[in-house]
């Protein structure tokens, strides 16, 4: 993964540049030179004011009660976004316009809670932060010997064959209809609650 975006942000510059010296042979360096700076005024008087959005929402939400997952990460987009805006180019200020655009942000938020936050937490803490706790069982079958894919006879087997060694003790305890009869070694049955 870090050598994919090391790569990443050695090719932006480098496609920037291209596109620059491109551009600039079409409509002559003076303008070209003009856009760059025009862009980087402009993004940043965005950037400036949807930051200032951003913050007022956060606290909003903040006095609410609110967890402020959504702000905070777009935030972070908007730091991402200024810095693109102010490194001269035009894909980089394509870029930092896309990120600083609310629409487009939204979309960027949703794509990097999917795949970039949610999986990282769910790594980070086992799954107890995004709900995926396994309740029943092991996650691998062969954790803890169990019969079933998540051990112990895995999830969704309404528990028939909880304790199943599968050894040499025929004793298997089933959680049925009868899982409450008690027998006694005297040859008396008490019957609880079924």
């Amino acid at each position: 993964m870090w050598k994919r975006l090391l790569a990443l942000l050695l090719l932006v510059p480098l496609v920037d540049g291209f596109l620059l010296i491109y551009v600039a042979g079409q409509i002559g360096w003076e303008v070209t030179v003009a856009l760059v700076v025009l862009t980087a005024l402009v993004g940043t008087l965005l950037v400036r004011a949807e930051g200032r959005h951003t913050i007022r929402k956060l606290q909003e939400g903040i006095a609410r009660g609110d967890l402020p997952t959504d702000r905070i990460i777009d935030g972070g987009f908007l730091l991402v976004a200024g810095a693109l805006l102010l490194t001269p180019g035009l894909v980089t200020d394509a870029l930092g316009f896309l990120f600083t655009l609310p629409p487009t942000r939204a979309v960027f938020r949703v794509a990097a809670k999917k795949w970039v936050i949610t999986p990282y937490v769910e790594k980070q803490t086992g799954g107890f932060a995004t709900g995926n706790v396994y309740t029943f069982g092991f996650p691998n079958g062969g954790d803890a010997g169990g019969s079933g894919p998540g051990g112990f006879g895995g999830p969704g087997t309404g528990g028939q064959n909880l304790g199943d060694s599968g050894g040499a003790d025929d004793d298997t305890y089933r959680m049925d209809d009868d899982a409450y009869d008690v027998e006694f070694d005297d040859g008396g049955d008490t019957k609880g609650n079924s």
